[in-house]
């Protein structure tokens, strides 16, 4: 389930900045264009994709912390009780053998 979870933010991630690129460049495209709704629209846009980078930032920063936090805790759970880490990885490896041997 962590691995479902964790592609599911790294493609929510790439269709962000994928997203935000596209309103670049798309700004970029119109930045001749000088009529007053048009300067307003593109200063709108720019401020709405500083927002979003600057949330992004903020999104990546925060899975590193948790990321580092949950290893931290395993390696530290593993030299606390490690029969039973040893255990866990035993009956963890049987099951995927099982698994796969019934392709």
């Amino acid at each position: 389930m962590t691995d479902m979870t964790t592609a599911h933010k790294d493609k929510l991630m790439s269709d962000l900045r994928t997203g935000v690129a596209d309103a670049e460049e798309l700004l970029r495209m119109t930045a001749n264009q000088v009529s007053e709704g048009a300067a307003d629209l593109r200063t709108r846009v720019q401020a709405r994709m500083n927002q979003a980078k600057a949330e992004l930032v903020h999104l990546q920063e925060t899975a590193v912390v948790k990321a580092k936090a949950a290893g931290h805790a395993a390696d530290e759970f593993a030299h606390e009780n490690p029969w039973k880490s040893i255990g866990i990885a035993a009956g963890v490896g049987l099951v995927i053998g099982l698994l796969i041997s019934r392709r």
